[in-house]
């Protein structure tokens, strides 16, 4: 059944909502840090492995785990960030990168497999 009104947002007439309060800007999964303008949602376990969760992430964290692990690796870690951080690879990445503006991005170097 078609509705009435599709172009009627039933929020739109409450008091109290403003800008500000549908502006949150979460924090990235890996890092920690919040994300910028540009957000990434990913999988931690990857969709071709059955993952169906998403994570926001900044492009540069995401670009990390997918050079450093495999997809049988990200999806034995799951959602539990503490194994991925215990890689060397990746903290030193997240204590390089804590200090850096929420859209910073840069070149990330392949691991030699």
């Amino acid at each position: 059944m078609a509705r009435k009104y599709k172009n009627h947002d039933p929020e739109e007439d409450l008091p109290g909502k403003s800008e500000a309060s549908t502006a949150i800007v979460p924090p990235c999964w890996l890092c920690g840090r919040l994300t910028g303008k540009t957000i990434v949602w990913h999988h931690p376990v990857p969709k071709s492995r059955g993952g169906r969760d998403v994570v926001p992430m900044h492009a540069i964290c995401q670009q990390t785990l997918i050079v450093n692990f495999t997809n049988s690796e990200l999806q034995r870690n799951g959602m539990n960030v503490e194994n991925l951080l215990a890689d060397p690879a990746v903290r030193k990445f997240v204590d390089w990168v804590a200090n850096k503006d929420p859209d910073f991005t840069a070149t990330i170097a392949r691991k030699q497999r």
